[in-house]
């Protein structure tokens, strides 16, 4: 992508790209606080792996479990999608990563190119099991956006914890929508 296709009429740069790689892969939840969130293509984030953490070991009152965070580790990757935002959406972004520092990184797309993309990194985390409707909501994503097969395998072979509750209505009726168009 040209740096141009960022950029309104005065060459000002209106929009930014967001490499997502946990509940954000899917439309629907990116969509609920980052509206202006269009899809721009599937990326691989080469020598990073991705982990669930709670911040500061605390467990997320949204999700009930670990988030995803990722961590440099080379010869690893992780797949994401990366959304094209408009600029106005960046603090409600920031505001839902709340618990991530955000930073700036290089991903390759499907075809191999370089893009330059913000993503959020969680500092100071404690390693915990994610909720199986955390689980759940990244597995969507990856399968609605076409992340490769064998990524999608290791994403659904993540180990949930136990914990039988609710998340918030927005999340539950998501997560049973994306479950009636699979049936």
């Amino acid at each position: 992508m040209a740096t141009s296709d960022l950029k309104d009429q005065r060459g000002q740069e209106e929009c930014f790209l967001y490499f997502a790689y946990g509940s954000n892969l899917l439309t629907e939840r990116i969509h609920l606080q980052n509206p202006s969130a269009v899809f721009f293509c599937v990326a691989r984030l080469q020598d990073f792996k991705l982990d669930f953490g709670n911040f500061q070991g605390k467990t997320s009152k949204i999700w009930h479990g670990g988030i995803a965070t990722i961590f440099q580790s080379p010869g690893d990757e992780v797949w994401g999608v990366v959304w094209k935002m408009n600029k106005s959406n960046m603090s409600s972004l920031d505001k839902q990563e709340e618990a991530y520092d955000p930073i700036e990184i290089n991903v390759y797309t499907q075809e191999g190119k370089e893009i330059t993309c913000r993503s959020y990194q969680m500092r100071n985390y404690e390693s915990a099991l994610p909720s199986p409707q955390y689980k759940k909501v990244i597995c969507m994503g990856a399968k609605e956006n076409g992340l490769p097969l064998e990524y999608q395998k290791k994403l659904n072979a993540i180990e949930p914890n136990d914990y039988k509750g609710r998340v918030s209505d927005d999340i539950e009726d998501i997560i049973k929508k994306g479950e009636i168009k699979t049936h």
